[in-house]
């Protein structure tokens, strides 16, 4: 009796189907937070991981996005927020987790996107890579648009969850 309830406590920890979204973020849009809902009714726990991402000279620091992107998942029971700063793959194995999410918004994503997949399967050839589309009514969303957007002064409430966008008010871009 004893070891049945171990072994089935033991499966449940092991069998545990976990993906990691990862991302920048800057800002998190209501087609990320689309895609995050999709991936969290498919996997047990999605860690939406967002990257440090210097490179792209991001227009908020990494705790700025790390708040914004916890209080937008606050009610995904089965998401947490993670930030990271080492190649993807590292951080992957790093949280015992194989697969990977990437949104697609359009055919201009796809080729990119699958670049990237097949370099980090090149990385950790364990590594699966899924792709999720947002709802149509997200697919014109882009960070960069919501930015562009805030520097001219023009409202992006419709376009960034509320908690995100209570957030950026607080802050000046």
């Amino acid at each position: 009796m004893l070891y049945s309830r171990l072994y089935y406590a033991l499966k449940a920890i092991v069998l545990k189907k976990r993906a990691i979204y990862p991302g920048s973020f800057d800002p998190i849009t209501n087609g990320h937070l689309d895609v995050i809902h999709r991936a969290a009714s498919l996997f047990d726990e999605v860690i939406v991981a967002v990257s440090k991402s210097a490179d792209k000279s991001p227009a908020f620091s990494l705790d700025d996005r790390v708040a914004m992107v916890s209080l937008a998942v606050a009610e995904v029971k089965n998401a947490r927020v993670l930030p990271f700063e080492t190649l993807l793959v590292r951080f992957a194995k790093e949280q015992n987790v194989r697969v990977l999410v990437r949104g697609l918004r359009a055919v201009s994503d796809f080729e990119y996107e699958l670049q990237m997949g097949y370099a980090n399967e090149s990385l950790d050839p364990n590594i699966e890579t899924i792709y999720l589309m947002p709802a149509l009514k997200y697919a014109f969303i882009s960070a960069s648009a919501v930015r562009s957007i805030m520097r001219h002064g023009g409202p992006i409430d419709h376009l960034v969850p509320i908690g995100a966008a209570k957030y950026i008010q607080t802050k000046s871009v």
